[in-house]
């Protein structure tokens, strides 16, 4: 999922950050992208299509992804959009962990979906140590919140062809963060994402 992220980011489209959990892709296109210009069909069926075929061949097996386009007119609603995104990945992870700790343990599909309704958030790391000896905030952030990916700049020593005389050159790359923050903090790391690429706002 993470070369697959990369290489949407890659692709030729703006992209300013890639978020991944379980089997999605969030994308956050800069304001002024306007590739196909900006035909939304367009764009769904390119995202979703590079998606599929990179994934497909990075696992050897047939992949496939949908898109939707979500334009949100406010610098507010982007945030909230990655933070619902990353709290859903924490609701799905101690779901999915959970599934299938009963499932290893013997539980049949009825049994295991059965015990786990209306389960609280409390209850369900209870029966994480409780089935499994696991307890989940010692799980790899990145198993519990997603990663996200991003452009970072850094320096690179480089030649000048006219004078031939080494020099400090800026060049950018996607780095994978799988220690994103949480709640309050994530919400501000995706803003301040957001306004070093569009400092107009």
């Amino acid at each position: 999922m993470v070369a697959t992220v990369e290489h949407l980011m890659n692709c030729g489209f703006r992209v300013v950050y890639g978020y991944t959990q379980s089997d999605e892709i969030s994308l956050l296109l800069h304001r002024d992208e306007t590739t196909f210009g900006r035909k939304l069909r367009k764009l769904n069926s390119v995202l979703a299509g590079e998606a599929s075929a990179k994934l497909s061949l990075l696992l050897g097996t047939l992949a496939a992804f949908d898109c939707r386009i979500s334009q949100l007119p406010t610098l507010n609603l982007v945030v909230d959009y990655f933070r619902w995104r990353s709290e859903d990945a924490h609701r799905n992870a101690l779901n999915s962990h959970c599934y299938w700790t009963l499932r290893k343990n013997g539980y049949t599909v009825g049994q295991a979906t059965s015990k786990l309704e209306k389960l609280s958030i409390s209850a369900k790391n209870e029966l994480l140590y409780q089935e499994a000896g696991l307890n989940f905030n010692d799980l790899p952030n990145w198993q519990k919140r997603g990663l996200g990916l991003y452009w970072e700049f850094y320096q690179k020593e480089g030649v000048n062809p006219l004078t031939g005389e080494k020099v400090l050159v800026t060049r950018k790359r996607i780095f994978v963060d799988m220690e994103l923050p949480m709640k309050d903090d994530y919400s501000d790391f995706v803003r301040r994402l957001i306004l070093t690429e569009h400092t107009e706002l």
